[in-house]
């Protein structure tokens, strides 16, 4: 018995999950083409920051690996959670809504961000990611303090 398109792309983000959260960068990334179109939706600006260098666009299966250790290096261990609402797939595209749980290693907040993935599945191998989620919010939980005196982040210049 042959696979459809959509079976087969249903099979893969599946998959996909399962590995995300057994938390093997290297499984993960086994599972993308060598060449893929990995975008995530942030401002441009915030791409590669210090607190987030996890957030910016890839192009291969290396860099899938290595957007996944960056992850978790940032996040504290077994302070996250992730709850999928709904798989919907039509043909080799599929989208993943639902909500991460995190906690920021930096900063020890935790945070909550809703977020739709959008996967594209060509030959068992997923050849698109692209993430659009809450990224105020992650960006609140690594943000540097703002101490109560000043109401200014630690770095601000004193107001004139």
């Amino acid at each position: 018995m042959t696979m459809t398109t959509g079976t087969t792309t249903r099979a893969v983000v599946e998959g996909l999950l399962l590995r995300i959260g057994e938390g093997d960068p290297e499984r993960i990334a086994e599972l993308y083409a060598e060449r893929v179109d990995w975008e995530l939706n942030w401002p441009e600006d915030a791409h590669g920051g210090v607190a987030t260098p996890w957030i910016r666009h890839r192009a291969t299966r290396a860099d899938a690996a290595a957007h996944f250790r960056a992850l978790a290096a940032h996040h504290v261990p077994g302070q996250a959670a992730t709850q999928i609402e709904r798989i919907l797939v039509d043909g080799a595209d599929a989208v993943v809504l639902g909500e991460i749980r995190q906690t920021a290693a930096a900063t020890g907040r935790p945070y909550r961000a809703r977020f739709a993935l959008h996967l594209t599945v060509e030959d068992g191998l997923i050849l698109r990611h692209h993430v659009y989620e809450d990224s105020l919010a992650v960006a609140r939980a690594f943000a540097a303090p703002v101490p109560l005196t000043t109401g200014r982040p630690a770095s601000a210049p004193p107001a004139p």
